[in-house]
């Protein structure tokens, strides 16, 4: 093995070598059970990066994916991408634009041309990156969902739905992107706080002169397609009005008061103007109240024909700007506040969406919700954690109809077809239909240009990606798959579709269990974004990059000079050296450090630094373990403790094993209820600072003692090379690279069977192995140890200079442990003698710990000179006695109590706290100085 570990040599030609072998197949040679087990990834988009995210979840599939593989179960993560229409559809039309061409122009089948082309050549940018994540996918078996196989499993599932009267069309109120001209989902509209305006309205009362009506509205523009102005029935104001109308200003036209519930009395005046067709909750109110649906925009946001002949074709914000003059000319604007309000924008245009009225497709959900909340009911899907089941409730009780078209020339285009009066066809093509319904070449077809939206392929896809509609040999055996692995924010948009769409069309629920994950956020919890400067690139994390390369990576393509500037400052402030390499299993082990059962992950690249560090104790520990092997020392034997059963062998021996069986236990219970956190944390206490810290440095005095009988050392030997082995196999689903090259370093060493160590089986508990008595006596051993080196410590004393020990009090099995310990006690901590007190006088003075009712003893006289040490004592001392003074003055002042920061009073008073404990410490110190300077006189 090389001196370091340099996880930037052994990455990406392991990963080649993993991928080149097809280790990530199924049903390898070796399974030993016919309990299959499939992960499907969440879709990544076609035109995506890998970001933190991406990274999280797809590390926690991954060690599930590696797990059950080493566990013998056949094994299948479904690898595929979403063909992302509208963010696909983008990045090609700017391309195009780039050349001087324009969408239109070119014509929808070259313009599709031109996507698969992008796709070819640039597009899937994620699968290579998701490769440098150490993903163990099925690449053989990759899947898109606009190949072949996933685009007729769609059209199928339209034909078969509109057959059965659960698709339609119809009009109802959509979110619209103006600039993209398409209906968007709820998940592509971003809605963030802005500041803005709140007009106040006068609208005259019909038939009563000189009387009126106030209503606030934050969009004056949209006054033109008012139906009604709504209030409180409960409202006392405004009670005698109800059923009268207003005329509605620059209109000429009149529009009745109604009543509605809905209507808060305390916001505004407590009158609402509504406008069915242009704001979700006023078109449900209009539907209750059967209000006209009046569409006064265009699909590009301006004024339509619907509205008076002085504001058509007009922007809508020019026709705010001139209904806001016109009501001020006639005295009928009351007033203009400021007001904070939440805009929603298309998170790919970055423009205002408009609620239009606009004719779409449409799944009748209801329907098919009932069987889904009821799998959820009665268990045979369980969220994890099982909170996330009341929000899947909730959407799911009060679900509304799917708007599923989108229009857009990218994506799975709508097998519908028009005659010329409107009737509507749905068939596999236009031949099948023509043939269908009997219909010649005289009665013309033209196919509905509308494509699907992306949330449609991709419900379908843990049964369309095995094969479906075929009966195909993976869906048999993988389906249903056994885990979902996704964030709460797409529980409905994805999670709720794909238990709708699969009891539909498969009678059995798409998984059995979901696992529900949080945000990752920065150290703070803040989200992470470009301008706050402290988005972190997993590739950058793995790789490291400068802090030049950074900025310059962030700030490149803005066209605004101030936004750059604004995101180099920030990212100078979070990043100033630049980020290091630390490689992929720091970074896996970290996501899964973080992993609990929390809504969000704060992650902290100081976090990431100690799991490199972890790395390198691991490897540096396998070092030690190979140089002290011999020839000898093959697997066969290894396998049977050296021909030396267990309980014989020596205590550090047992209780390594030991405390191995206890790890494998905790392991195991801890990923089978996702806690990947304790699962990653039991694993590092024991490989840290069991393993390392302790067994190896037990097994030093063995190896190397002069005294020491050779199969005493054999043995050792073995359980060093055994449990190293066997931790290898452990730790490989969350430290992949590392684990698989120091195991490949072992297989000469050891006789290993097999090519890689993803293949191996998983240790089994073997609870025979957990030796309760050595397991205490080490505990002992460990406590005296610590005690020691604390004294050492506690009276700088020299770890290098040897010194005697006495052990005071305590009880019989301490006197037996310390016979039988002793030795080792004295080679850990440097003592010349280790003893026990038994005389009648009080013992010397010394600095003491205690290890339950026993007193270890350093004893002080001739180890240090007492007046020096009270001399240094004092001095820090002194310091403390300042510094906690000057705390006081701080958290005595009742003006810095009130205006700090409450964040900043805790820490001044912790600083206090801290203070005051070291100074009580360091004179509990003094005194036995003190005393021991006395007893020199």
């Amino acid at each position: 093995m090389e001196k370091t570990f340099s996880p930037a040599d052994i990455e990406q030609n392991t990963y080649t070598s993993w991928e080149e072998k097809g280790y990530f197949k199924p049903n390898q040679k070796g399974s030993t059970s016919d309990q299959p087990y499939c992960i499907m990834i969440p879709p990544p988009n076609v035109t995506g990066s890998l970001h933190m995210g991406h990274a999280f979840q797809d590390t926690i599939m991954d060690v599930l994916t590696r797990y059950h593989r080493m566990k013998g179960h056949p094994t299948l993560w479904q690898m595929g991408t979403d063909h992302a229409g509208i963010a696909t559809q983008m990045v090609v039309e700017r391309q195009l634009a780039a050349k001087g061409i324009d969408r239109q122009s070119l014509g929808r089948e070259a313009f599709i041309d031109e996507v698969w082309k992008w796709k070819a050549e640039s597009g899937n940018t994620i699968t290579r990156q998701l490769r440098r994540m150490g993903t163990s996918v099925d690449w053989s078996r990759e899947r898109f969902t606009m190949d072949e196989g996933l685009s007729k499993a769609v059209q199928n599932v339209f034909i078969q739905l509109y057959e059965e009267g659960l698709i339609y069309r119809g009009t109802r109120l959509v979110n619209w992107d103006p600039k993209l001209h398409t209906a968007i989902s709820d998940l592509e509209v971003i809605a963030e706080e802005e500041e803005g305006s709140l007009w106040h309205l006068k609208y005259p009362i019909a038939g009563e002169k000189g009387e009126y009506l106030v209503v606030a509205t934050t969009r004056p523009e949209t006054m033109l397609g008012d139906a009604a102005v709504a209030v409180n029935p409960n409202d006392p104001r405004y009670q005698a009005l109800i059923g009268k109308s207003v005329s509605l200003p620059l209109c000429d036209r009149e529009i009745p008061i109604i009543a509605d519930d809905y209507v808060d009395m305390a916001f505004g005046t407590g009158c609402v103007k509504i406008t069915p067709a242009h704001d979700f909750n006023d078109y449900e109110m209009g539907k209750r109240h059967n209000l006209p649906m009046v569409n006064i925009l265009t699909k590009d946001a301006a004024i339509n024909d619907n509205a008076p002949q002085a504001y058509r074709n007009l922007d809508r914000y020019e026709a705010r700007a001139k209904v806001v003059a016109d009501l001020e000319s006639l005295d009928l604007l009351e007033k203009i506040e400021p007001h904070t309000l939440k805009v929603p924008r298309g998170d790919r245009s970055g423009v205002v969406v408009e609620p239009f009225l606009t004719e779409q497709w449409y799944v009748k959900t209801k329907p098919l919700a009932e069987p889904a909340i009821k799998a959820v009911e009665n268990g045979d899907i369980e969220f994890v954690p099982k909170n996330w089941e009341n929000t899947y409730f909730a959407w799911m009780r009060d679900i509304q109809d799917w708007c599923i078209s989108r229009q857009l020339w990218w994506g799975h285009r709508i097998p519908a077809w028009y005659d010329d009066h409107g009737n509507i066809y749905v068939g596999e093509s236009e031949e099948a239909i023509r043939e269908k319904h009997q219909l010649d070449s005289k009665v013309s077809l033209r196919q509905d240009s509308d494509v699907l939206d992306t949330w449609f392929s991709s419900a379908l896809w843990t049964f369309s990606t095995l094969g479906w509609p075929e009966k195909t040999p993976e869906l048999s055996m993988f389906h249903p798959t056994n885990v979902l692995v996704t964030g709460f924010d797409i529980i409905f948009f994805w999670v709720a579709r794909m238990i709708m769409m699969t009891l539909k069309f498969m009678g059995e629920v798409p998984f059995k269990k979901v696992y529900v994950h949080g945000l990752v956020r920065d150290a703070e919890g803040q989200k992470m974004s470009k301008s706050k400067g402290n988005v972190l690139d997993p590739i950058d994390l793995i790789d490291g990059i400068e802090l030049e390369t950074l900025v310059t990576k962030r700030t490149s393509g803005l066209m605004q000079p101030q936004k750059a500037a604004k995101i180099e400052k920030a990212t100078r402030k979070h990043f100033p050296d630049g980020i290091a390499a630390y490689g992929t299993d720091a970074l896996r082990y970290t996501f899964c450090s973080l992993a609990s059962t929390g809504r969000d992950i704060r992650f902290d690249v100081g976090r990431i630094e100690g799991y490199r560090n972890f790395c390198n104790k691991i490897w540096n520990a396998a070092r030690y373990v190979i140089m002290n092997s011999t020839s000898d020392d093959d697997q066969a034997t290894i396998k049977t403790h050296s021909q030396t059963p267990i309980s014989q062998r020596h205590l550090a021996d047992r209780w390594i094993v030991a405390r191995f069986q206890e790890t494998v236990k905790a392991v195991d219970h801890a990923i089978n209820r996702y806690r990947f956190d304790h699962a990653s944390q039991a694993l590092h206490e024991f490989i840290w600072h069991e393993y390392c810290d302790w067994y190896l440095e037990l097994s030093k005095p063995i190896l190397y003692g002069e005294q020491i009988p050779e199969q005493i050392k054999t043995d050792t030997r073995h359980t060093l090379l055994y449990v190293l082995e066997q931790t290898l196999r452990l730790a490989h689903p969350f430290m992949p690279y590392i684990t698989e090259t120091i195991w490949l370093n072992l297989t000469s060493l050891l006789s290993l069977e097999g090519e890689t160590i993803m293949t191996q089986p998983l240790p089994e508990l073997d609870e025979a192995l957990i030796d309760t008595e050595a397991l205490s006596d080490i505990q002992w051993l460990k406590e005296v140890t610590v005690s020691i080196r604390n004294i050492r410590g506690e009276m700088n004393i020299s770890p290098a200079k040897a010194i005697p020990a006495l052990l005071h009090k305590g009880r019989e099995t301490d006197q037996q442990r310390s016979n039988a310990m002793g030795s080792l006690i004295c080679s850990l901590t440097k003592l010349d003698s280790l003893e026990w007190h038994t005389h009648s006088e009080e013992p010397p003075i010394a600095a003491t710990q205690l290890v339950g009712d026993m007193e270890v003893l350093v004893p002080l006289e001739g180890l240090i000179d007492p007046k020096a040490e009270i001399a240094r004592l004092s001095k820090t001392m002194a310091k403390l006695e300042s510094e906690i003074k000057r705390l006081n003055g701080k958290l005595n002042n009742p003006k810095f109590i009130d205006r700090a920061p409450k964040d900043v009073v805790e820490k001044e008073r912790l600083k206090r706290s801290e203070s005051e404990a070291a100074l009580s410490k360091l004179v509990k110190q003094a005194q036995r100085f003190q005393t021991l300077a006395e007893s020199d006189t």
